[in-house]
């Protein structure tokens, strides 16, 4: 049984940092494409960024690029997501998700994890 497991949500004033961990069980990490979503209340979900088998990333929203960051440990089943210089329009629900293919959208992914709220206070 797949499954991804979110951490480091919570809530933080304009411009603080948080780390965001997704642990994977039940399918060789190495083998999959690891992904970051986030939806804010009323919005769809947006893709934030990706890291693919290789450890090449693929930048996903731009309003959180170069203030984003992924990385994974693969022998430890997990990806990261650092955030920092945060917004309040940063506040959204943030989900960690798992694919085959490397893509932006997220039909392409099948494995998601329960999400962590992050909320960014002004």
């Amino acid at each position: 049984q797949v499954q991804l497991v979110e951490s480091g949500g919570g809530l933080v004033q304009a411009g603080d940092s948080l780390r965001l961990s997704c642990t994977a069980s039940g399918h060789p990490f190495s083998s999959r494409v690891m992904g970051w979503f986030r939806q804010a209340p009323g919005k769809e979900r947006e893709f934030i960024v990706s890291i693919t088998r290789a450890g090449d990333i693929a930048p996903g929203a731009k309003s959180v690029q170069g203030r984003f960051t992924i990385s994974s440990e693969k022998d430890k089943n997990t990806v990261y997501l650092q955030m920092d210089s945060l917004r309040p329009e940063d506040t959204a629900v943030y989900y960690c998700a798992s694919g085959p293919v490397f893509g932006t959208t997220q039909g392409l992914y099948d494995y998601w994890g329960q999400g962590t709220q992050v909320t960014v206070s002004s």
